[in-house]
């Protein structure tokens, strides 16, 4: 028997940190021999953060979350997630496990076309039976009215514009209730304006207590975000390592004396406390 819950309450408390990883290692196989994605991740996100995880492309952003999410396998190392090593599970218990406790927003929406809006919201509720199905409708319609697009509940996806099917994605990604939200490249479509307001969504919902992970390219996102990580060739790159290698005049001392820079951190660690949302111009994260 499945109990109500009341819509839009605070995210449930898990312990702390809901994301860890330990050591992890990615590497896949190609024609041309294996190719490493991550190097040896260890880092932990805290509860209520908002955190951006930046790169450019093929810096392993994507892979990074994807292990997150249970998507993806580590090679080796270990994903703790809201207290549980999702990389022990079999697909069957990861499936369940991941219908319940992450919401997943993608870059380009992934609305099931031939359903409504509040269908596509009701979807996951009905896969995982988190609510009654009296109540699923009711919820769908709440999360839709948060986000700002309760009328357009039973229209199809075609009908909305980019921003509006965004807004509806990050309502079905809230469908069940999860303490952690991830989302991948989710203002890659979307044009300034709109783009700063799904920001805006994503701050909100860490305010309430979730855990929101976001891959992103935007140049201006540490006025949003409490923290971000930075990976360059799927390694984690640290405050002292991206403070020392911005100065070229450093760089060119070390070529000179054919040295790598001295009294460098090893990578580790890197999840980067940034200014307070609202506070830009300091942080600023390095994109394409």
């Amino acid at each position: 028997m499945h109990h109500a819950r009341t819509p839009n309450r605070p995210a449930p408390a898990i312990a702390h940190p809901p994301i860890e990883l330990r050591a992890v290692g990615k590497t896949y196989p190609t024609p041309s021999g294996p190719f490493p994605a991550l190097h040896n991740i260890t880092l932990q996100i805290p509860a209520g953060a908002f955190v951006a995880i930046v790169g450019k492309s093929g810096s392993g952003k994507s892979t990074l979350i994807n292990m997150i999410a249970g998507i993806d396998r580590p090679t080796h190392g270990e994903v703790v997630v809201a207290g549980t090593p999702i990389h022990t599970l079999a697909e069957g218990p990861l499936a369940a496990w991941r219908g319940r406790t992450i919401g997943v927003v993608f870059q380009f929406f992934q609305l099931l076309p031939t359903l409504t809006v509040a269908e596509n919201v009701i979807l996951p509720m009905d896969l995982c039976r988190t609510y009654p199905a009296r109540e699923r409708r009711t919820r769908a319609i709440t999360l839709l009215e948060r986000m700002g697009i309760g009328e357009q509940a039973d229209k199809l996806p075609s009908a909305l514009s980019g921003g509006q099917q965004q807004r509806a994605a990050i309502a079905r990604a809230l469908a069940n209730d999860p303490p952690i939200l991830l989302a991948d490249e989710p203002t890659g479509n979307l044009d300034s304006h709109t783009a700063d307001a799904v920001l805006q969504l994503f701050a909100d919902l860490a305010t309430e207590g979730r855990t929101v992970v976001m891959v992103t390219h935007e140049r201006d996102i540490t006025r949003v975000v409490t923290q971000s990580i930075t990976l360059a060739d799927g390694a984690l790159v640290t405050p002292a390592v991206r403070s020392a290698f911005a100065t070229d005049e450093f760089l060119r001392s070390c070529l000179k004396s054919h040295r790598p820079p001295p009294n460098l951190p090893p990578m580790g660690g890197g999840v980067d406390s940034l200014p307070h949302r609202g506070r830009a111009g300091e942080g600023e994260s390095r994109d394409e």
